[in-house]
């Protein structure tokens, strides 16, 4: 509506003298309960004006309307002008911009992006949390695409450290041999069944550990920094657990806090004597050969590495997302060390007694970070200023985004300080999409244990429940078992992403797999079954796309739904701009409700004239158009028929 703005700053001169920047004209949509498409804010003027915003508004709309043809009436509630814009300017807008094929299609602005997303670990299978990762970040690049930045999608793969020779390692002691050829399984679920064997090894082994410390009191295993750790934390529990058992019972309060304090205290000691146990000793020794380059080590890890690639390219595919660039941490450690060395040298890190190598941030209003063990092993963060800096050669991108949990906010923070006081080209545009955690209605998932919720028994668990639902309708009777299979695939998909990507990214989500495949509800298979809707008509019709008919009044559906499909491209924008595909997703939801109401209140194929048909056809047609450009930013098939 920039004729609009334009037309404002002109009013504000003509009427009070006074020069404006159009930035200074607020305008945005009508509520529902005014009449009117477009409001413009009129307190800013009142100091031009010298009257009420009310009175301003009044003079500004008697101008406007005056002024511009476009505007059929206006009202002024309190400090708000409410422009009606007229049915030839929104009849005008269908045929020469929204039917048109570049309608919404964005000319490049120059500008380069990276989102990284997906970053798995290479010990277990894709679970409910990566499958929202992925979609969100396969969502954004295809709306950062549509609004017209040069977009790279990358995946960084966690190929090694610790829990990576933690799999590894119990492949060796309890595999005997086995594969994904031997077992029937798919490598990462091979992979991630020795994951959960070494964590129940791990707890076996805990147990006398823990005993050592608790009832013998016997430190002998540990070393003496671990030693000191453990006294500090036992003293600690001990006079807590003396406070506690002189605390009234009454004062529930004081308590629970001290027994919070006592399992804190408690978890420090499980963590130390985790280390102290003969399997993560083991581990630990394991991850030093691997980075000294052990032919063994480094053979088993290829091995098994193999089978994790070829289970998640089937998870991916099946999922609907790719990739433009891979990297894997394995070749960025070395890279990260490098620049330890490069912070040392400019004293932005600093070594301890240990050898371990840190930086201090309490200044930034946080705390001391560990950059590199004193062993010389990689932490996360080491690897991660090694891939920042290579992405960063390979592209020169000029944003870079990484979409990764919520629990990694404070990771994100240290990181991007430490690489902007390193002083590294691009760190300005470095922006961390943070999103909140899926839970399912049992409660939230768990890995070790084995209970985790696997991503392709969930894009199974849809399809199936997509096929009941679609069954129990009696909508599939007249389709071969090919189309039932693809249309089973495409609603539950549907159902899955739709649901995932409705919701803020930095909600937590409760994702309830029933509720997402309502074909009435909030939901993707009601917009896809209302694009199908459309399709079924437009194939009966005989539609001219070519004509525009002699239509010169509108109904108030035909025009609300004008006015939203008009929307559209600045939709996209405001997506693009916020990082957020639940822009999108609300959006089309919106369309498809007023489509609905439309095709309900207004008569298509019968329509009372042959303009009204060809016009309602067009609308319809425009509405399909729309429909599926904005599920496809969502990475959402939308069927022809259903």
């Amino acid at each position: 509506m920039d004729f609009i703005i334009e037309a404002a700053v002109k009013a504000v001169k003509q009427l009070y003298q006074t020069d404006i920047e159009p930035a200074a004209v607020s305008i945005q949509e009508t509520r529902k309960e005014f009449e009117g498409q477009v409001t413009i804010v009129t307190f800013p003027f009142t100091k031009f004006s010298r009257k009420g915003p009310e009175q301003t508004g009044i003079e500004i709309g008697e101008y406007l309307k005056n002024e511009l043809k476009e505007i059929a009436s206006f009202n002024v509630i309190k400090g708000f002008l409410n422009l009606s814009i007229s049915d030839e300017y929104w009849i005008s807008q269908l045929y020469n911009n929204i039917t048109a094929d570049d309608f919404a299609v964005a000319k490049p602005n120059g500008e380069k992006v990276m989102v990284e997303y997906s970053s798995p670990n290479t010990n277990k299978p894709l679970h409910l949390g990566h499958i929202r990762n992925n979609l969100l970040g396969y969502s954004v690049a295809e709306i950062l695409a549509a609004d017209g930045y040069e977009v790279i999608k990358t995946n960084l793969v966690n190929d090694r450290g610790i829990h990576i020779c933690k799999s590894m390692l119990a492949w060796q002691k309890f595999g005997n041999g086995e594969t994904p050829e031997s077992s029937g399984m798919k490598g990462d679920h091979l992979v991630g069944k020795y994951y959960v064997a070494f964590d129940k090894e791990l707890r076996e082994q805990l147990k006398p550990v823990l005993t050592e410390v608790y009832e013998k009191h016997d430190l002998a295993a540990f070393k003496e920094n671990q030693k000191t750790k453990i006294e500090e934390s036992l003293a600690t529990i001990a006079k807590v657990k003396e406070k506690r058992a002189q605390t009234d019972e009454a004062n529930q309060k004081l308590i629970a806090e001290l027994d919070e304090k006592i399992a804190a205290e408690e978890d420090k000691i499980k963590e130390i004597a985790k280390n102290a146990t003969p399997i993560m000793i083991e581990t630990q020794q394991m991850l030093q050969k691997w980075e000294a380059g052990d032919e063994e080590v480094m053979n088993l890890w290829h091995t098994m590495n193999g089978w994790v690639y070829a289970g998640f390219a089937e998870t991916y595919k099946q999922l609907g997302v790719d990739f433009d660039k891979y990297y894997y941490e394995s070749n960025t450690y070395l890279l990260g060390k490098d620049i330890i060395e490069e912070g040392l040298a400019k004293g932005v890190f600093f070594k301890k007694a240990d050898n371990s190598v840190w930086i201090d941030l309490s200044s930034d209003g946080l705390d001391e970070k560990l950059v590199l063990r004193g062993d010389g092993t990689s932490v996360y963060i080491t690897q991660d200023m090694g891939t920042a800096q290579l992405k960063y050669n390979d592209y020169h991108m000029d944003k870079s985004i990484y979409v990764v949990g919520n629990e990694q906010d404070y990771h994100f923070k240290v990181l991007f300080l430490i690489l902007q006081k390193l002083g590294k080209t691009g760190a300005d545009g470095l922006f961390h999409l943070s999103y909140g955690m899926v839970d399912l209605p049992s409660g939230k998932m768990k890995s070790r244990e084995g209970t985790v919720v696997d991503a392709d028994d969930l894009m199974a668990e849809m399809e199936t429940t997509a096929k009941e639902q679609t069954e129990a309708m009696g909508k599939v009777d007249a389709f071969s078992e090919d189309d039932k299979v693809a249309l089973y695939h495409t609603i539950g998909m549907g159902a899955l992403k739709y649901f995932l990507l409705k919701v803020d990214p930095k909600k937590r989500l409760l994702f309830d797999p029933n509720e997402s495949v309502d074909f009435q509800g909030h939901t993707g298979p009601f917009i896809q079954y209302t694009h199908a809707r459309i399709k079924s008509v437009l194939s009966r019709a005989d539609y001219n796309a070519e004509t525009k008919p002699a239509v010169t009044e509108l109904a108030d559906v035909e025009r609300d739904l004008i006015v939203l499909l008009d929307k559209y491209p600045e939709t996209v924008k405001e997506a693009a701009k916020s990082y957020s595909p639940a822009v999108i997703a609300n959006y089309v939801y919106e369309l498809a409700k007023t489509y609905n109401k439309f095709y309900h209140e207004k008569s298509i194929l019968q329509a009372e004239d042959e303009d009204s048909k060809q016009f309602r056809l067009a609308l319809s047609a425009s509405s399909a158009k729309v429909i599926s450009k904005g599920m496809k930013l969502l990475g959402i098939e939308v069927p022809e028929r259903m």
